[in-house]
């Protein structure tokens, strides 16, 4: 297998708005981002992701994109992130940013010409369409809910969104289009970033005619996405980007793919076809999802989601490459997801770390999973301030008279919001993140949970998460090592085993707030040589048969 940087790294992903407040304004910034450098220095991550900071009227929080070679003013100035990527290199870490290329706000410049008219040189920099039948050109909803299209009384026409309708979609058949891309990632690169993550890319090639979707029972619009998601031209798209911009660099690219499956994703990343070095896949943050989607609330079943991780370990083994993460500024807090945020708080994020960081792949951590922080649960919805939550209450409580307290729960469950309060750096108020006003409200546990107390406590969920890190640079297996799964029929226990070159790796972990009684299967031939680590201590048990305690992970080398 081939090694590279970016394949021995850990990524640490930081959503600026909510990360360090340097001026006392209520919103995280750059310079605010340069003065927590020790802490992730400390952390020992190689990689620091940076959310979107680009030019924005905020309708999703920088995801609607004004003007890519500008930034927001309430992050800063270019000089200031000119100064953040030097300092990243010169301790040694390299920084990506986002590419958020499927669609940009209607507030850009492209945009602005093109709706003035339709033979406007920019017109077909977006994708426009007149009515049907006086209605939206198809039946597709927006992922943030209601229709994907847009009227524009201007030109008499309809565009497309996918998501919000200040977010209009790119063109990308469109030559010219493709070439301003280009030439704007070739400006960044330059500028010294070391890659990109890019947004919902696999969206940028649409079906041909845009046909109508399937309506399911109770709803207004279809889905529609499987006519944009992984469309027919997206391979040629990547591959073109790949020969003009990206093959010039040494750059770590890892593209965000909801819907993409194993098969899809060995041809996004299989190096060979020059595309990109790793996917974001959705299926297993899908696993506590109903058939009505996110919302639907449903319990993990953790044979699922062994099933599920296996077989990407396994599909993209010697093809592609696998990323790894639990959490991101779209995901709820993984601890109250798929741990226990009471009484096992401390125990379950240690144990999802394990099992997550031990997986052959790319792992990475979102701001303050290494703390343990939990979801939000505001007492208002008026206390939200993502835009899919807000139009998700709108259309079940005030449109649809559907239960406010039940819709709350999934609000309290699966809201983006979850991962978007304030990063809790101490007891201070405001959890130290800002001396002003937060622009969401900060989670009250902060007293218990923040970084500083983390830093002091030798046993605390962030030294763990660095042990973890340092495992990662200390053995070779942890990062090339080959998979088998072990136990797959067990409905508390995840267990499996990794081998490099003579050695081997057995990771077991428990799901579960039961003691469970372990014997390691004996058709498997394992000696262990040395416990690397464990989130409880270990008073001398038999490596054979042991009880695991509660959320408990140990991961053992042997030969």
């Amino acid at each position: 297998m081939q090694k590279n940087w970016w394949k021995e790294s850990v990524v640490y992903q930081i959503y600026p708005r909510s990360f360090f407040d340097s001026n006392g304004d209520g919103i995280g910034d750059i310079r605010g981002i340069i003065k927590k450098l020790d802490y992730l220095e400390k952390l020992g991550v190689d990689v620091i992701w940076l959310s979107p900071v680009y030019e924005s009227p905020n309708d999703d929080n920088g995801y609607d994109i004004s003007d890519y070679q500008k930034i927001m003013d309430e992050f800063g100035t270019m000089d200031d992130l000119d100064e953040l990527i030097a300092d990243i290199h010169a301790r040694g870490m390299k920084i990506i940013m986002d590419l958020v290329v499927n669609h940009t706000s209607d507030e850009h410049e492209w945009f602005k010409q093109a709706r003035k008219s339709k033979n406007n040189p920019y017109r077909d920099y977006y994708i426009w369409r007149p009515g049907k039948n006086g209605k939206e050109p198809n039946n597709w909803r927006s992922n943030f809910g209601g229709s994907a299209w847009e009227y524009d009384p201007v030109t008499d026409e309809y565009y497309l969104h996918l998501f919000s309708k200040k977010q209009p979609d790119l063109n990308w058949e469109n030559p010219k289009l493709r070439k301003e891309i280009y030439k704007m990632m070739t400006w960044w690169l330059d500028k010294g970033i070391d890659g990109f993550r890019m947004d919902v890319i696999n969206f940028i090639s649409k079906a041909p005619g845009l046909p109508d979707g399937k309506v399911m029972p109770g709803e207004i619009y279809a889905s529609g996405s499987q006519y944009y998601r992984n469309g027919p031209r997206i391979h040629e798209f990547l591959q073109e980007m790949h020969e003009q911009v990206l093959s010039k660099y040494d750059v770590m690219t890892v593209g965000e793919m909801p819907g993409v499956d194993v098969e899809e994703a060995k041809k996004y990343t299989n190096p060979e076809r020059k595309e990109l070095n790793m996917v974001f896949t959705f299926e297993h943050m899908s696993l506590d999802s109903g058939p009505y989607g996110k919302w639907d609330l449903k319990p993990l079943r953790l044979i699922d989601l062994k099933k599920n991780l296996t077989k990407w370990q396994n599909g993209l083994n010697g093809i592609g490459w696998n990323s790894l993460y639990w959490n991101n500024h779209d995901q709820p807090r993984i601890v109250s997801r798929f741990g226990d945020d009471k009484e096992y708080r401390v125990e379950s994020a240690k144990m999802l770390a394990t099992c997550l960081h031990m997986l052959q792949g790319t792992p990475y951590i979102y701001q303050g999973e290494e703390i343990g922080m939990t979801n939000i649960c505001f007492d208002s919805i008026e206390d939200y301030r993502d835009i899919e939550t807000l139009n998700f209450y709108r259309e079940k409580v005030i449109e649809g008279n559907e239960d406010p307290e039940q819709v709350m729960e999934s609000i309290y469950a699966k809201s983006r919001d979850n991962a978007r309060t304030p990063f809790q750096w101490s007891d201070k108020p405001q959890a130290g993140f800002t001396t002003g006003k937060p622009w969401i409200k900060v989670n009250q546990n902060y007293n218990e949970i923040n970084a500083n107390q983390a830093i002091e406590d030798p046993n605390s969920i962030f030294h763990y998460y660095r042990k973890l890190i340092q495992l990662r640079k200390q053995y070779p297996i942890i990062i090339y090592g080959d998979y088998q799964l072990l136990l797959p029929e067990h409905e508390q226990v995840f267990a499996y085993l990794r081998t490099y070159k003579g050695q081997k790796l057995l990771v077991i972990t428990n799901f579960s707030k039961e003691n469970i009684p372990f014997t390691f299967p004996e058709d498997i031939p394992f000696y262990a040589n040395e416990l690397l680590i464990s989130n409880y201590k270990i008073d001398g048990d038999n490596f054979q048969t042991f009880t695991l305690k509660p959320y408990e992970a140990r991961v053992y080398l042997g030969i």
